[in-house]
């Protein structure tokens, strides 16, 4: 039986859901961004990515041309009660033909933290590319000393599948890579607990959740 690719690449197209909104990464959203990035500890947020953390808004300018001219396609992550931009995250290894996808380039600022924000971020790419785009599997990856990605990326279902050793160099230090999937089997029963979680009615006047996003890998 033959094994089915998926559609295409994702497009430039915004993804919209009720708490945010994902739209292909511009200059435009460089104000906004560079403001969460220097928020106090939002720095220190880029420990562990690829970039540097902006110095200017100019600076953040010349990043958003680089990243748009490459493979990747980032997006920024529009909080839709402020409109303004909140953190940014990508679409990265894109094989089509192979049906295998990334998100990557994970940068969702501290006005996103302990808020529906990130998890819907998050639930609108693993939409589009299994619903829409017909992707067999959806990746995380990251530096295996960042334990937060880590327990982040099993509270959102990914299975973890073990360690790439001595994988990149990032930042003059040595990186082994702990890669982390979700297959297409595994998604309408990770997509039904995403919809039950993110509805309005799991969270008290104070946008405090009433119960835990309950995912867990499959052994």
């Amino acid at each position: 039986m033959s094994v089915a690719a998926a559609k295409s690449a994702p497009e430039r197209r915004d993804l919209t859901g009720r708490y945010v909104r994902l739209e292909p990464i511009e200059r435009r959203h460089a104000a906004d961004l560079f403001a969460v990035a220097t928020l106090p500890g939002g720095p220190e947020r880029f420990r562990w990515l690829f970039s540097e953390a902006p110095g200017s808004v100019v600076e953040l300018e010349r990043w958003i041309d680089t990243v748009n001219a490459g493979s990747d396609r980032y997006v920024a992550i529009i909080d839709q009660r402020s409109g303004r931009a909140v953190g940014q995250q990508a679409w990265m290894r894109i094989f089509p033909d192979h049906a295998s996808i990334e998100i990557g380039g994970v940068y969702w600022g501290l006005p996103m933290a302990r808020t529906p924000l990130a998890t819907e971020a998050l639930f609108l790419f693993a939409r589009h590319a299994f619903d829409d785009l017909g992707y067999r599997r959806f990746e995380w990856k990251c530096n295996n000393r960042n334990d937060p990605s880590k327990a982040a990326a099993l509270r959102f279902g990914f299975q973890f599948e073990g360690i790439f050793r001595q994988d990149r160099i990032v930042k003059g230090e040595s990186r082994d890579t702990a890669w982390f999937s979700i297959i297409d089997g595994e998604w309408p029963a990770l997509r039904a607990e995403y919809e039950r979680w993110l509805s309005p009615d799991n969270f008290d006047t104070d946008g405090q959740q009433l119960s835990r996003l309950a995912t867990r890998p499959q052994v």
